[in-house]
């Protein structure tokens, strides 16, 4: 498999975890000239916007400490095009999660990240 399948295999693994938590998911792999959001799901009031990293170890340091702040910060961005291409308001209610995978282990971050 190619480092692109790979990835996608854990965005449907970290899909299937997510709406076994009570999400629903609105979107995979959104792209845009600004950047891309691997899941966007809706729990409760907030729509949010996922991104998954997945290690198979801990040998190079645990996935959710790849979310840099340049990640994210294009995250933020990415996420204002999708709240104004798909007609949502500035005020809907959003947060940034992450969904990190190591080995066999899946941990969710609500709210990992804002502006």
């Amino acid at each position: 498999m190619n480092k692109r399948q790979v990835g996608n295999a854990y965005e449907i693994l970290a899909a299937d975890y997510l709406r076994r938590q009570g999400y629903e998911i609105l979107e995979q792999n959104f792209y845009c000239r600004g950047g891309e959001i691997d899941l966007i799901a809706r729990e409760g009031e907030y729509l949010c916007f996922v991104e998954v990293k997945y290690r198979t170890g801990e040998d190079y340091g645990f996935p959710e400490e790849a979310v840099t702040f340049g990640k994210q910060q294009k995250m933020i961005r990415t996420a204002r095009y999708y709240l104004m291409k798909h007609g949502y308001s500035m005020d809907t209610s959003c947060r940034f999660d992450v969904v990190a995978v190591c080995g066999e282990k899946i941990t969710l971050y609500r709210n990992a990240f804002g502006e």
